[in-house]
């Protein structure tokens, strides 16, 4: 992806999210001034807002605010948009982050494992994994988690981030507090930290693994179908360098999409997660914000997101190169 593409698709993206702010049935003034406000000072507030100037002009000025990192006062915290992102943005990195690792960490292997043991068990239990993380919905697995983990057994931490008493202990600096408890070398709050992240960590590891891990077989049945994997047997190749060494070796780029895909999906696509176990997250953030009619923060997150996704295309662009000496 080439600078020119990407500005061209982050200023796509910038109008299609001012467009939305435009056409959404929300009024803007409304939710400034309230329903009992006087017509005149409706009128200012729609004026310094600048609503009342041409719709090209509305977009100019709301670019040029964007580019210094500037995304309006929200509604709901009366801070800068940009300083609730900073914040929140943090904490579904952390978690999409570890739950993407789980997929690639189990879904790779499955699903190599399952193309090359095609048709036998173990192929039958991959397919079925895969199966039920695509039609589970996620927060009925998340609500039977909490139930089940944290309710009965007690394994495992409840919603938030940290135990109440713990909050605060830790000195901010990624946002992400496993890392920052490990810089700070307090291993009270990492274990704590850790028992509340692994159980949304592992519902969204487990969307992703089986994602990973369907894609992960249908390229390698592919693989291991060609001519040059049967060369590779005639040879007297162990089976072992014929899977790894060939095949494998084949669909990393392709493995290099998926993953990017499945990651980026986790960062803007675990709202339910967020929401199940009170984790203050971006996609909890906007959420309220729509339901708060705050579409500055609505509009600023979405836009992170979506940087979130352009930036993943740029990395999988790099690692292409890396890979794959013909794509440069």
């Amino acid at each position: 992806m080439t600078l020119g593409s990407i500005a061209i698709t982050m200023l796509g993206l910038l109008f299609v999210t001012f467009l939305i702010g435009r056409v959404m049935p929300i009024d803007p003034v409304l939710a400034i001034v309230g329903e009992r406000a006087s017509p005149e000072v409706y009128n200012r507030v729609y004026q310094e807002l600048g609503l009342d100037r041409p719709l090209l002009v509305q977009f100019w000025f709301y670019l040029q605010d964007v580019v210094r990192g500037d995304f309006g006062t929200s509604l709901l915290t009366a801070r800068p948009v940009s300083e609730d992102i900073a914040r929140v943005f943090p904490a579904t990195l952390e978690l999409a982050t570890l739950g993407t690792l789980m997929g690639v960490l189990l879904g790779v292997p499955l699903g190599v494992l399952a193309a090359v043991r095609r048709g036998s068990w173990i192929d039958q239990i991959a397919r079925v994994v895969a199966l039920v993380g695509y039609s589970m919905p996620i927060f009925w697995l998340g609500l039977m988690g909490l139930l089940i983990f944290y309710g009965i057994l007690g394994w495992v931490g409840g919603p938030g981030r940290l135990s109440i008493f713990y909050d605060g202990m830790i000195e901010p600096v990624t946002g992400m507090i496993l890392i920052d408890s490990a810089l700070a070398g307090d291993g009270t709050v990492f274990r704590d930290a850790l028992s509340h992240i692994v159980l949304p960590a592992s519902l969204l590891g487990y969307y992703s693994l089986a994602y990973i891990s369907r894609m992960t077989r249908s390229f390698m049945l592919e693989q291991m179908s060609a001519e040059y994997v049967t060369t590779a047997r005639v040879k007297g190749l162990s089976e072992r360098a014929v899977i790894w060494n060939h095949a494998f070796r084949n669909i990393r780029v392709q493995l290099i999409t998926v993953i990017a895909l499945s990651y980026a999906g986790l960062l803007e696509g675990s709202v339910l997660t967020e929401i199940i176990f009170s984790w203050p997250g971006i996609g909890s953030y906007i959420t309220n914000a729509l339901l708060s009619a705050d579409m500055s923060a609505v509009l600023g997150g979405t836009v992170v997101v979506g940087l979130a996704f352009v930036l993943l295309n740029v990395f999988s662009d790099l690692l292409y190169k890396v890979f794959d000496p013909r794509a440069k």
